[in-house]
């Protein structure tokens, strides 16, 4: 798949990338170039205040004992 480069430094975002990474006009994408040069396009599609209230609370307060006790355990765990 390929796109040209505009002399503005514009590129179209092919529909068939657009889809897979359900984009839609106005949000955002970032790139992340490896060592290597390979260049990787990731959807940045929620900010932290828009997942707010996504995860409910939990049903009781977890100590940082009882949380490292858990950890322990899954590590310990083949």
């Amino acid at each position: 798949m390929q796109a040209t480069l505009t002399s503005k430094g514009q590129v179209t975002v092919p529909k068939a990338v657009r889809d897979r990474l359900h984009l839609n006009p106005g949000d955002k994408i970032e790139f992340l170039v490896d060592e290597d040069g390979t260049v990787r396009v990731i959807p940045v599609t929620a900010t932290l205040r828009q997942l707010k209230g996504m995860v409910r609370k939990p049903d009781r307060v977890v100590s940082l004992h009882e949380m490292e006790e858990a950890i322990s355990k899954g590590a310990s765990e083949p």
